[in-house]
């Protein structure tokens, strides 16, 4: 009888090795084309060494290992003295020190310059697509920038540990550390996104109002991420009806941890590798920045630019799945062929390209907008609509169809794709939290309409512009008929068609983008399956493109083989 050593019952073929390696910035021509339009060609040799750095072999172990090991929540010290210390695996901190060495948590405004936010979008694209629960606090640190610098006494003593490439993990009061993070709390248990039904009891210490100092009793239900230097949270004053907004740190000012009690940590489905908890003010020192009444004005700044990251952070989960998809065509063989040379794979794998290449000239172009529109004064109508008007949109559309698109990519790996040994389960379990995340969509759909209402003049300039970039596509100028016609409806048909009018808000955006910066084929493509007459033909399940398109074109300009 032959006798057959330990694990040698059979040979391994037909199995695709791991996707390491490659650089994620030279491989995505959408990206580097809309670097180079939006001036920040500057900063190719930064993401060009960034887009190797993230795929080697070291990195991808920490993304996976920062995900297997989730924090963990120490409530009291052994002598039972309260402490809410987190305890994070050591691959976590390596992330945020990748963040915070490429400056994506501040460059915009640590280093102003023309397509400064354009270069930061783009590095933070190519993080997300390893990695996505660390872009969580540097997400809200970046974005509560603008809102701080409103606050020149306090921001004068943030400023330098808010701009600082250095992750300092210690958990200790902000003027010993090297760097800080910031976080938000806005939900309480009833409301959710209705935060104008919050609760939580803000009592002003001495004379109160802007820049004084408060006493909070109350509670948040999602307050990410803990272990942030500071939040800003939403609460009342009884001088006014309406909310403010406060400046809460971890610390306070005579160095003892603030009142701010960890009831627990969120088991989410997805995000695992970041902490997110309920907390409980007991009298925690905060100070009021903004206007007294008028705090959800002030946080919704903030909550702009983390839209922003939403849409970004739900491009790069397609982008990284569809890379990973057309790698496993490449590399596996069923029924006497690769995938990749089989025509409904093609179709499959085709569609996703254009999704994902329409994502991302999208959120380039939001970026671009958001830079040109700092000043909404001063700034041009069409760009104040791009941001006000275009981002809450596409972080509606753009975040919802990733979860369709992730599970689709899943697909093609098949059954390895869906065990967690590989990154797909990892990124159809990330999928929906962006979605969710500050505001569902109804939330934007019916923001995108407010936004029309409240700003007509930058809407007329939008759809100007963009009827003039669809004149010689009668299909795009067809749609873009059936929008307006939509807009001047009832009142009440407007906001019961409010995802319609936000789908179509989107879909037009990215093929007028298209049309103007990617080839013939993909623009058409794109146009003839989302907004042509027979585009129902199509269905929203992928790999539905008509025969007539180039379908390998597509692909191998979505990721060269």
């Amino acid at each position: 009888m032959q006798r057959h050593s330990f694990g040698l019952t059979h040979e391994v073929t037909n199995q695709v090795p791991p996707l390491a390696d490659y650089n994620l910035f030279s491989s995505d021509a959408a990206l580097s084309a809309a670097l180079e339009r939006d001036g920040a060609a500057w900063h190719r040799d930064a993401l060009l060494r960034h887009g190797a750095a993230l795929t080697t072999p070291d990195t991808l172990a920490l993304a996976e290992l920062a995900n297997r090991h989730t924090p963990e929540l120490f409530t009291h010290s052994p002598r039972g003295e309260r402490i809410d210390a987190l305890e994070f695996h050591p691959a976590w901190h390596e992330l945020l020190s990748l963040l915070r060495r490429e400056g994506l948590h501040a460059l915009p405004f640590s280093d102003p310059q023309p397509g400064a936010m354009a270069a930061r979008c783009a590095g933070y694209f190519l993080h997300a697509q390893i990695e996505s629960g660390s872009l969580c606090p540097l997400t809200m640190t970046f974005a509560s920038i603008p809102v701080l610098q409103r606050e020149p006494q306090l921001f004068d003593t943030l400023r330098d540990k808010l701009y600082a490439r250095e992750h300092d993990p210690r958990d200790v009061p902000l003027a010993q550390k090297a760097s800080a993070m910031i976080g938000m709390g806005m939900t309480e248990k009833q409301g959710g996104s209705d935060v104008r039904s919050n609760q939580t009891q803000a009592h002003a210490i001495a004379a109160g109002g802007r820049g004084g100092a408060y006493e909070l009793i109350g509670h948040k239900w999602f307050f990410s991420a803990p272990q942030c230097d500071a939040h800003l949270v939403l609460a009342r004053t009884h001088d006014h009806v309406g909310l403010s907004c406060f400046f809460v740190p971890r610390f306070t000012p005579d160095g003892s941890k603030n009142a701010v009690q960890i009831q627990r940590l969120k088991d989410k489905l997805g995000n695992r590798s970041n902490a997110s908890s309920e907390v409980e003010f007991l009298d925690a020192f905060g100070i009021m920045i903004g206007d007294e009444g008028r705090g959800v004005p002030t946080i919704i700044e903030m909550a702009n630019y983390t839209r922003l990251d939403c849409v970004i952070g739900s491009a790069a989960l397609m982008r990284a799945a569809l890379v990973q998809a057309i790698h496993h065509a490449r590399h596996r063989s069923a029924f006497g062929r690769q995938l990749a040379d089989q025509p409904l794979m093609r179709n499959v794998l085709a569609d996703l390209a254009l999704e994902s290449e329409a994502a991302t000239v999208l959120f380039m172009r939001l970026a671009h907008a958001f830079e040109q529109s700092a000043d909404a004064e001063s700034a041009a109508p069409a760009e104040r609509a791009w941001r006000r008007i275009v981002t809450p949109a596409a972080k509606y559309w753009v975040c919802k169809r990733t979860l369709e698109f992730t599970g689709e990519a899943m697909e093609v790996w098949g059954g390895n794709g869906y065990v967690e040994s590989g990154p797909m389960a990892r990124f159809y379990r990330e999928a929906p939290v962006n979605s969710i995340w500050e505001g569902s969509g109804n939330v934007m759909c019916l923001d995108v309409l407010r936004a029309m209402e409240r700003e007509p003049e930058a809407a007329q300039a939008l759809f100007a512009e963009w009827q003039a970039d669809a004149a010689a596509h009668p299909a795009l100028k067809a749609a873009l008929g059936k929008l307006a016609t939509a807009l001047n409806g009832p009142a009440e048909h407007r906001e019961g068609s409010a995802r319609r009018i936000a789908q179509q808000v989107v879909l037009i955006a990215q093929a007028v983008l298209l049309v103007k910066h990617a080839p013939a084929t993909v623009a058409d493509a794109f146009i003839a399956t989302r907004l042509a007459d027979g585009c129902g033909e199509s269905g929203r399940v992928y790999g539905t493109l008509p025969a007539a398109f180039d379908h390998a074109a597509i692909i191998e300009r979505a990721f060269p083989g």
